[in-house]
């Protein structure tokens, strides 16, 4: 690059895995300006880039697309993966995201770590192309870790950017980018599982059940999701049961005394059990049954539970539910 030249100022997406923070440091060993974009939603949170960010130094603004994430997730164009996650369509996204950003706040192109044939879904060629031209930024999208293997970008031919020094890595192993972590003197780096919930089945079948039966959803109960037993008691009401002290401390975290009807059992160890924006009646003492059903109470003797709901608090006497019983509701 010429010395007398423009250099560049990218935005990255930053996912906090190794190839962001490799992405990012090749564009920096140019002496371009990089800073990093990353996006969080009930589905996968901002902690990993954060950190990537106090390893490499390059600076991080964080967003919350909740709302319009929502919005794509119930319909995506390229439909889903093996679970509820929409890889191609969420990728095109956030990089329509972040170009929003990129020309409000002066940069210049965006870029990403993404390595070409590492991941068999979403990082093939065409893949790569489909979020580039469905993003509105067709051009501008630069992936330093296979620039060389990828057609050149406008930056790159615009001299903003030295294609000779990106890279050329390609498919699933990861010994070129062990290697050149040491060479940067990166030690400590997440492994590149991700951290999205919407590939774990369990969450996907609850967020499925979720979109089946309300038309509207505040962020606590996507959040809820991640925690317990949840059972399907009718169309319109369901009871999530805590498994562990996590469970009962995350549902704790996440219940709303406004709109929630919570369940304890009296006197003896038990799961904690919400009902999501409240239940009629009847349902509020099958809940208090397969409540006390779940806790150490005697199995064959009246247990009182406490109910406590935007009402008010009551105390109800009610006969444990076996498991057995409780599995018919159970969303698997």
């Amino acid at each position: 690059m010429n010395s007398n030249q423009k250099k560049g100022k990218g935005l990255g997406l930053c996912s906090g895995g190794l190839d962001s923070m490799l992405a990012g440091l090749v564009l920096k060993q140019q002496g371009l300006s990089v800073e990093w974009i990353t996006f969080e939603t009930p589905f996968f949170s901002a902690e990993k880039a954060r950190n990537a960010s106090r390893i490499t130094g390059i600076p991080l603004m964080v967003q919350d697309i909740t709302e319009p994430y929502l919005k794509m997730l119930k319909s995506p164009n390229c439909g889903y993966g093996k679970y509820m996650n929409p890889c191609l369509d969420c990728h095109a996204l956030m990089f329509h995201m972040a170009g929003e950003v990129m020309q409000a706040k002066g940069f210049d192109f965006l870029f990403s770590g993404e390595v070409m044939g590492q991941r068999p879904m979403s990082q093939t060629r065409p893949s790569l192309r489909y979020v580039e031209k469905n993003s509105g930024f067709d051009g501008y999208i630069v992936r330093p870790l296979s620039a060389q293997r990828l057609e050149a970008t406008i930056p790159e031919k615009e001299g903003l950017i030295d294609r000779e020094a990106l890279l050329n890595i390609a498919g699933r192993s990861r010994k070129e980018q062990i290697k050149l972590a040491k060479a940067f003197g990166i030690t400590k780096y997440p492994a590149p599982a991700g951290g999205c919930l919407l590939t774990d089945k369990g969450y996907a079948n609850r967020l499925r059940d979720l979109f089946a039966h309300q038309k509207d959803y505040a962020d606590n109960e996507l959040h809820m999701l991640r925690y317990g037993r949840h059972l399907r008691i009718n169309s319109e009401a369901k009871i999530i049961v805590g498994r562990t002290q996590n469970d009962n401390e995350g549902l704790s975290k996440f219940y709303r005394s406004s709109q929630d009807t919570r369940i304890k059992v009296k006197n003896y160890p038990g799961p904690l059990v919400l009902i999501p924006n409240g239940a009629v009646k009847e349902t509020v003492l099958l809940a208090a049954s397969i409540c006390a059903g779940y806790s150490k109470a005697p199995a064959d003797m009246p247990v009182q539970v406490r109910v406590t709901s935007p009402k008010g608090r009551e105390t109800v006497t009610v006969l444990p539910l076996p498991a057995k019983t409780v599995n018919q509701y159970i969303i698997k």
